[in-house]
């Protein structure tokens, strides 16, 4: 495994570049893992809206479906 050598970018202390690739790269640990926590909180929160509105949808139907019967029963 090739070792990694970083030079500190001038003016940010949270900046380095990779002098095997010539990237520049984020060396905050704690910035990143806040990013990353962010980043899955987002996703949880999406899935949960995405659950919320297929549940919706699913008594939408279901309220269509009793109303449909009711209608039927009323017609008799």
């Amino acid at each position: 495994m090739e070792k990694r050598e970083y030079v500190k970018v001038e003016d940010n202390t949270d900046l380095a570049r990779d002098m095997n690739s010539g990237a520049v790269v984020n060396v905050n640990t704690s910035a990143f893992e806040n990013a990353k926590r962010r980043s899955l909180d987002a996703q949880r929160q999406r899935d949960e809206i995405r659950d919320a509105t297929r549940e919706i949808n699913s008594l939408k139907c279901e309220m269509h479906e009793i109303k449909d019967m009711l209608k039927t029963l009323i017609d008799r």
